[in-house]
């Protein structure tokens, strides 16, 4: 039986990429920070309450994994983000989104990594679509984001050889609780952003290709461009 590691697995996109996996017989190890509100429950999904700020627990919980399973599937999802202008930003937030969007993954893929390699499996990592252009509101949520999409690509290169497959999904505006932190949310209308269902749907259209064949970046979009004012 396959086995996956999915980080931010207590709601949104993450929640969804384990109900998939799962209904494909895939086991998963979720991490989130509070799993006290998810009402999902089934016998090939285990709940690991973790901070991944902390990374040193987190590390030991891999550890912990690692000795009784053989990872072939890491979704690094995870991610924090904070708005608006870079001087109204404070070290805290910074660090924060530093951590969990781009050292978090980077760290998980080097732990497991050899697991793999020997299992040909692959690494998918949920960026955004603001690793491709400029983003004023948000600029260091961005970099991070740029940062993860380079080592995505850099990652692929060495292990390709390999058989390691290491995608980057770049979503737009998804109705997630991303956007806590925010002034602005998603609009009212469908049209204008995505579902977290149809990033976990393009999770699994990823997996399912043939042996030999890599999607490595995926952009996903509303129709339409429109966000709410809260």
């Amino acid at each position: 039986m396959k086995t996956a590691i999915v980080t931010g697995a207590s709601s949104g996109i993450g929640l969804e990429i384990c109900k998939k996996l799962n209904f494909k017989n895939i086991a998963v190890f979720g991490f989130g920070r509070d799993f006290s509100k998810t009402n999902y429950t089934h016998a090939l999904f285990h709940p690991i309450t973790c901070d991944l700020r902390k990374t040193g627990p987190l590390a030991e919980e891999i550890k912990k994994i690692r000795k009784e399973h053989e990872i072939s599937i890491l979704i690094n999802n995870a991610g924090v983000g904070y708005y608006g202008p870079h001087e109204e930003q404070n070290p805290a937030k910074i660090h924060e989104m530093v951590t969990v969007n781009l050292e978090v993954p980077i760290l998980l893929s080097q732990l497991l990594l050899r697991d793999i390699k020997k299992n040909s499996g692959y690494i998918i990592n949920i960026s955004s679509v603001t690793a491709t252009k400029s983003s004023p509101h948000g600029c260091a949520y961005a970099a991070t984001k740029a940062g993860l999409a380079s080592f995505s690509n850099s990652l692929f290169d060495e292990t390709r050889k390999y058989g390691v497959k290491v995608v980057n999904i770049m979503p737009d505006m998804t109705k997630t609780s991303l956007y806590r932190n925010a002034n602005f949310d998603v609009a009212d209308t469908a049209d204008t952003y995505l579902d977290p269902v149809e990033v976990a749907d393009c999770v699994m259209y990823i997996l399912s290709q043939r042996e030999g064949l890599v999607i490595t970046d995926i952009t996903l979009k509303p129709q339409r461009h429109q966000l709410s004012k809260k």
